[in-house]
């Protein structure tokens, strides 16, 4: 009797675990391309120009997915900043994880591969960073897919936002942090043009992926927050994108402290951090999740 007690105990609770969702705490890292990327090149040595150094060890593009456990639809895809030579994937990457989960939003770090003179392979992989968890919205509970990016993973947010080729890679909503936007080189960040585009781009190069350019009336809504004091971009490149955005009518809110300069991403030691978190936090209830 004492044995069926048990058994009988056993059954129930096996059945009660299975009727309750499993809460995910992070799936494998998905390969962007598992059967190698079809715009795959070989990186070259430095007689090319390129800064080199650290191509490598971002040859194979990926991406590490934080599930909500009590999903709201959204999802961020965040591309950390690095000048398109390197990639910062801590403080711009992983580290606002655990405060995007906790209200409820499946977390992305992208690693794209750098270009180094290959200018269309950052955006191309962060399209298929958007394709893949489009193919996992119903499994995480995602309705909502936004782009995110620090400085030169601003750039290619915003590239993302702007040069969507369909309905499938087009994010529906962009959070950009001290962007970089265009490549005009009066305003440009030097080392992310040199990286994407070259030193002496065309002009056709220098329009393609000068994101203000390229803001139409169906560019995804915006969060743009920097720093009037950035030594490294350029405000000129933020308030031309949001000039850009409100001119076409696009939902767009800006955020611009007097101090912190640039890079300063997740660290706590940027002095407005509560303050831009809080109005980031705002837009997410009263902008992103009410996108239809």
């Amino acid at each position: 009797m004492r044995r069926l007690l048990i058994l009988t105990s056993l059954l129930l609770s096996s059945i009660a675990a299975i009727a309750q969702p499993r809460a995910v705490d992070k799936i494998d890292t998905v390969k962007l391309w598992p059967n190698g990327a079809p715009d795959a090149f070989e990186i070259p040595g430095p007689e090319s120009g390129f800064l080199v150094f650290k191509a490598h060890d971002y040859e194979v593009p990926m991406m590490e997915v934080y599930p909500a456990k009590e999903p709201n639809g959204l999802c961020v895809i965040m591309c950390p900043g690095g000048a398109y030579i390197m990639q910062s994937q801590t403080y711009e990457g992983r580290d606002p994880k655990d405060w995007f989960n906790a209200r409820g939003i499946t977390y992305c770090m992208l690693q794209y591969r750098l270009p180094v003179g290959h200018s269309e392979v950052p955006l191309h992989d962060v399209q298929q960073a958007i394709r893949i968890m489009r193919s996992k919205a119903k499994e995480l509970g995602i309705t909502k897919i936004g782009i995110a990016g620090n400085s030169a993973g601003g750039h290619l947010a915003a590239s993302a936002a702007t040069l969507y080729v369909d309905k499938e890679t087009r994010p529906d909503f962009q959070i950009l942090m001290y962007p970089v936007i265009t490549m005009e080189d009066s305003f440009t960040n030097g080392l992310s043009r040199d990286a994407l585009i070259g030193k002496k781009p065309s002009k056709d190069l220098v329009d393609r992926f000068s994101l203000e350019k390229h803001v139409t009336p169906d560019t995804p809504p915006a969060f743009i927050v920097l720093c009037s004091d950035d030594p490294d971009v350029p405000v000129t490149n933020s308030l031309r994108y949001y000039e850009q955005l409100v001119a076409n009518k696009v939902s767009a809110s800006m955020h611009i402290y007097p101090t912190g300069g640039h890079g300063w991403g997740w660290k706590d030691s940027m002095l407005y951090k509560s303050s831009w978190l809080s109005e980031l936090e705002d837009w997410i209830e009263n902008i992103a999740l009410k996108i239809k």
